[in-house]
């Protein structure tokens, strides 16, 4: 949660009608979707490789990853090139393949609540928080939980935003 008196600056992003936003602070940049270069044997929501800037970036579709169907691309679909933070280890850059991006809003702390057991479409626990706004809701997605454990292992390899062997 954010401390009284201060602001959380998100980006905001559809998938399908839900609403999620990540700390601008997690969000590299923002670019149009671009094929990727599918690795054998890898997870469903493990798109593949793409290049950003000269740097090898796994691509991860967030529908699937967060259990939802997955979707086909559209011209509003982009992707988010994240830092993900993980516990003892560098933090993972990764590309995330979104159905469309809203905007970057500002939250004050009044507008920020626990995130309930949510049941649902996603997995309650790879929300940190819900944003309240004037149109609705937005649910703020905590990335260390959804690359935790085995996922980050996959994800990680010597190099940030590298495969592991």
């Amino acid at each position: 949660m954010i401390a009284p008196g201060t602001e959380l600056q998100v980006v905001v992003f559809g998938l399908g009608a839900e609403r999620f936003a990540l700390p601008v602070t997690e969000v590299r940049e923002i670019l149009d979707h671009r094929p990727a270069f599918r690795m054998p044997d890898a997870p469903a929501w493990l798109l593949g490789l793409t290049d950003v800037r000269g740097t090898s970036v796994p691509m991860i579709d967030l529908r699937v990853r967060l259990g939802m169907a997955a979707a086909e691309t559209t011209l509003a679909t982009r992707v988010l090139v994240v830092e993900a933070p993980v516990a003892g280890a560098a933090p993972l850059v990764v590309g995330l393949v979104v159905d469309r991006v809203l905007d970057v809003s500002r939250f004050g702390g009044d507008a920020v609540e626990p995130s309930p057991d949510l049941g649902g479409r996603w997995r309650s626990g790879h929300v940190e928080a819900i944003l309240r706004r004037e149109d609705g809701f937005v649910a703020l997605l905590d990335l260390p939980r959804i690359f935790a454990g085995d996922d980050a292992g996959l994800l990680g390899g010597s190099a940030p935003g590298t495969l592991a062997a």
